[in-house]
């Protein structure tokens, strides 16, 4: 089977990435221990490849290489006095630094603990700060980052009090060779920090044998098959870029291809240049807000059919935050003449307390929607005087291998097809703990149930998420999504997604009234008041009542580290005055 092949800079040699097939045969992360599958996926010819930011490849890294490199760093940080179940913090860079570390960590019986880039928080403080609120709550015994920015690092990890490295200063690994553990399966593999974590962040701790669980239960449940091969850009630091596009890889020994997340939002269409050359089946994964970004940068006079062919990619994953049907169908739209089939969306729903995968669509069904009455969605009796409104509710698949999942009503009672309430979710993947947090733990594991926060149904085996439950906005007894709110201001010309933040806010009275913050782009301030009364307007016929709406600059709504809209974060900030609207005509 051919491959990628790319010419380095300024070398004259090509590149090989490595195959999409080998003669190892594949195992489906059926092992005890993820050294174990390492191990093994160190025998093939497999492994990552990595691109600069025009997609040509400049790294190639077999698992060979990576298991040689990790068990070189595993002597370097047990040398370093690192020792099981110590904490080891690392910049989740996507590259072969962050996944040597990774692994070495693993290998050395210490705990891995991905932390973001800069990229997304607001300058040098706000980064020093997240990164010492994290590094607090693991209490690791080393931070490890990119040479680039250990001056932001250093800085962190001396306000924690602990050990800073970097890349560099683990490149000789010349340490001596020693013994190294033999992990049980239910040791504690990893911490995962959720992208939101901010004042209170939770370390979900997740043992070898949920994680094996997860890559061999999301493998199966995604059909992985000879020639298939990875493509992503999503960070390290999230559960869907570590887990599903970096372990997982390893675990079923499939090769992959990686832009950095940085890269990726600059030059987004080199993401599908990537799935272009790939000469097997491609299955790369995206929250919403990639797909649309690629629609968006494709004009009406474009010719897609001659830059890409999409008519190999498998699996288009969707996931990480809520699936928008619409943008889904804007991007079939723009490069069905590229080949890409609406079919081979892979809608699914999971989070990082569960490792990943809780649901997962059979692959070749596609995006699946239901009609939904609001009333039902916000649980209020039908109001006849008003004309009927539905949302799209998306399908997101059957539950995967060694996963029960099931719908509970507000006094913990099972709830039948079609009933919406609480999903819960009960399997071997589901995580060990939140480390040194026992009453979080409590409160949402019980007798093995994980109470997953979000809100949505079941219909003949398939689960369809509504919202999140904390997010819900509660005012005289009604409840109201936000994203009905924001999608329908969406509809207004000019918006794209994301421009909107709905939430609610309590006034002068006492009263809870819904808040909407919204990206504006205009300013004639004329112009800024008839905007803002149209999508007053726009909410009040979704809500029934006034609202308060704000127009801010544009880029001043917050974004967690894999890019999903904070509405929490969006709340805290207007409430202080840290994000201030644009001052508008009574």
């Amino acid at each position: 089977m051919a491959d990628t092949i790319s010419m380095v800079p300024n070398s004259g040699q090509a590149l090989a990435a490595t195959p999409n097939d080998d003669a190892l045969p594949r195992r489906f992360a059926d092992f005890d221990t993820f050294c174990e599958a390492l191990d093994y996926a160190a025998r093939g010819e497999r492994g990552f490849n990595f691109h600069d930011p025009r997609g040509q490849l400049t790294r190639v890294y077999p698992f060979s290489a990576l298991r040689e490199d990790s068990l070189a760093i595993a002597y370097a940080l047990i040398a370093r006095g690192v020792k099981p179940s110590d904490r080891v913090a690392l910049i989740a860079e996507t590259g072969p630094d962050f996944a040597a570390l990774f692994c070495g960590a693993v290998y050395a019986g210490a705990w891995p603990v991905p932390l973001p880039l800069p990229t997304s928080f607001g300058g040098r403080d706000n980064y020093i700060e997240q990164l010492a609120v994290q590094l607090s709550s693991a209490d690791p015994i080393m931070l490890v980052g990119p040479d680039e920015i250990a001056a932001l690092t250093a800085a962190a990890a001396a306000r924690q009090g602990c050990d800073h490295a970097t890349w560099a200063d683990f490149a000789a690994k010349d340490a001596p060779v020693c013994d190294l553990p033999s992990p049980d399966p239910d040791d504690i593999c990893y911490l995962q920090y959720s992208s939101g974590s901010t004042r209170f962040p939770h370390g979900v701790a997740v043992t070898h044998r949920s994680l094996l669980s997860n890559l061999a239960a999301h493998s199966h449940g995604m059909q992985l098959g000879e020639g298939d091969r990875c493509i992503s850009w999503l960070p390290w630091y999230h559960d869907m870029g570590l887990v599903g596009c970096f372990l997982s890889l390893i675990a079923n020994q499939v090769s992959g291809d990686y832009l950095k997340t940085e890269d990726f939002a600059r030059r987004p269409l080199a993401w599908l240049d990537l799935i272009t050359r790939n000469q097997g089946t491609s299955i790369s994964y995206s929250p919403t807000f990639g797909y649309d970004i690629c629609a968006r940068r494709i004009s009406s006079q474009s010719s897609v059919a001659d830059r890409f062919d999409l008519s190999r990619w498998r699996l288009a994953g969707n996931g990480a935050d809520m699936i928008r049907p619409d943008v889904m169908q804007s991007f079939v739209n723009a490069f069905a003449d590229a080949g890409f089939k609406a079919g081979a969306f892979l809608p699914s729903y999971g989070l990082a307390e569960a490792t990943l995968a809780v649901t997962v669509m059979p692959p070749g069904e596609g995006i699946r929607v239901e009609l939904v009455e609001e009333e039902r969605l916000s649980g209020s009796p039908r109001d006849l005087s008003r004309p009927a409104r539905y949302r799209a509710i998306v399908n997101c698949g059957k539950p995967v291998k060694d996963m029960e999942v099931v719908i509970r009503g507000e006094k913990g009672e099972t709830l039948g097809d079609h009933k919406i309430g609480k999903v819960w979710c009960r399997g071997t993947s589901v995580m060990h703990s939140y480390f040194r947090d026992p009453e979080a733990t409590a409160a949402c594991l019980v007798d093995g149930w994980l109470d997953t926060g979000d809100m949505g149904y079941m219909a003949n085996g398939y689960l369809f998420i509504v919202g999140r439950a904390k997010d819900m906005i509660i005012i005289n007894g009604k409840n109201h999504w936000p994203q009905d709110i924001e999608w329908a201001v969406e509809q207004l010309p000019g918006f794209n997604h994301g421009d909107i933040a709905a939430f609610s806010i309590e006034m002068e009275n006492g009263e809870e009234t819904p808040a909407v913050l919204v990206h504006c782009r205009v300013s004639d301030p004329q112009a800024r008041v008839a905007l803002r009364d149209e999508i007053r307007d726009k909410v009040r016929s979704i809500t029934g009542m006034n609202c308060v709406v704000e127009l801010v600059p544009p880029k001043s709504l917050p974004r967690t580290s894999s890019g999903k809209l904070s509405r929490a974060k969006a709340k805290k900030l207007y409430l202080s005055g840290e994000i201030e609207p644009f001052k508008l005509a009574a």
